[in-house]
């Protein structure tokens, strides 16, 4: 690869085109396509602001796509200047969230969202995931290649980690943190850190951590989502929602209910995006679905198993375990496997904003392989 760089950009590249990976690049636009199939047909029903919602979101997927699509322009060199200067970035944004005067806690239960001119609400919890699995990818491959002691880039880490955990902590928001532990951990587990660290780690957390967040962190709906989850029926109220996407998704049948008669399940378009899925599309929608997004993932790791530096692999089991994350727990609340959270279905879910970070993170990917294809 090193006699094909051209500088800044690759557009000098003769190849550009077929050092494309289309076994990632498909996956995601059929992901974009059946989303936008299935919230239109949600949206139309009951919506006040459809269609503008919905042109929202083609603008956006359009959007996203014109991103990946620059970010793959770019040498991968850079990678490291993107990944600092996306952290930076999503930092000041928190900061901003609990100084500016825009509050949705009353609607979700936090305060993480900005309203941006133009882009409208923006959550940056969305973009620290991306600089936070980037940065520390670099700091990890100094380690790797001993220019820094274990010690000391375990101190980098923890200091990179430590303003953004804690403000979004702070907002409070849960699922975003969880998707950022679980980042980490999939990094460090490809890093090469020994398993009885791993196993040190992960009782100290059962031990310590679960009470902890049980009796100081979790507002009580979410202990009566948990609880609920345990003990099916114990709260009505609280598995409402679960109740309700069940229904949804039983209604679906093979290939769609065509009755005319939609279940109500709240935030449908969104965190229930699964459900509708399974109503308009059945069985055979929601099982292209996750073979798509399986596919997809195992071809990340694909990826990342030839890449050419230890960063670049770092980067994309980064970023790919946030994908999973998403994908698992999405699927698993909506069927009743995991607790509900406000986690949406990457590509799918109803927001212009996540779609374009989706995007972003993606062409990183994207990027990256097609350093390896060149």
């Amino acid at each position: 690869m090193a006699g094909q760089k051209s500088g800044v950009v690759r557009l000098n590249n003769s190849n550009y085109f077929r050092t494309v990976d289309y076994y990632l690049v498909v996956p995601i636009l059929l992901l974009t396509i059946i989303g936008l199939y299935v919230l239109n047909q949600v949206l139309s029903v009951g919506y006040e602001a459809y269609p503008g919602n919905f042109y929202r979101q083609v603008f956006a997927s359009f959007l996203g796509v014109f991103i990946a699509l620059a970010i793959c322009i770019l040498d991968t060199q850079f990678m490291n200047f993107i990944g600092w200067g996306i952290y930076a970035v999503a930092l000041f944004l928190l900061i901003l969230v609990p100084i500016d005067s825009f509050d949705l806690s009353y609607k979700w239960g936090a305060d993480s969202w900005l309203n941006l001119p133009v882009l409208g609400t923006f959550q940056p919890s969305e973009l620290a995931k991306i600089g936070l699995v980037m940065v520390v990818s670099g700091i990890l491959e100094r380690v790797s290649n001993k220019e820094i002691s274990f010690f000391r880039g375990l101190g980098y880490v923890a200091l990179v980690y430590g303003p953004p955990m804690l403000l979004i902590l702070t907002q409070p928001d849960f699922g975003t943190a969880m998707v950022i532990i679980f980042s980490l951990v999939c990094i460090i587990f490809v890093f090469g850190i020994k398993y009885r660290y791993f196993l040190f780690a992960a009782s100290s957390i059962v031990v310590i951590g679960v009470p902890f967040v049980w009796n100081f962190y979790l507002a009580s709906y979410q202990k009566k989502r948990i609880l609920s989850l345990v003990f099916e029926g114990s709260d009505p109220k609280a598995e409402y929602n679960l109740i309700q996407s069940k229904l949804a998704i039983r209604s679906g049948g093979l290939s769609g209910n065509n009755t005319g008669v939609l279940v109500n399940v709240p935030v449908k378009e969104s965190d229930f995006i699964y459900s509708a899925i399974s109503e308009h599309l059945g069985f055979i929608g929601t099982t292209a679905v996750v073979l798509l997004a399986f596919f997809f993932l195992c071809r990340c790791l694909f990826v990342a198993s030839r890449a050419s530096r230890k960063s670049y692999s770092y980067i994309i089991v980064g970023l790919a375990a946030s994908f999973a994350f998403h994908f698992i727990e999405n699927m698993g609340m909506s069927v009743g496997l995991l607790p509900i959270t406000g986690i949406p279905l990457p590509f799918i879910s109803l927001g212009g904003t996540a779609m374009m970070v989706n995007y972003i993170a993606f062409g990183i990917i994207l990027n990256i392989s097609m350093e390896n294809r060149g």
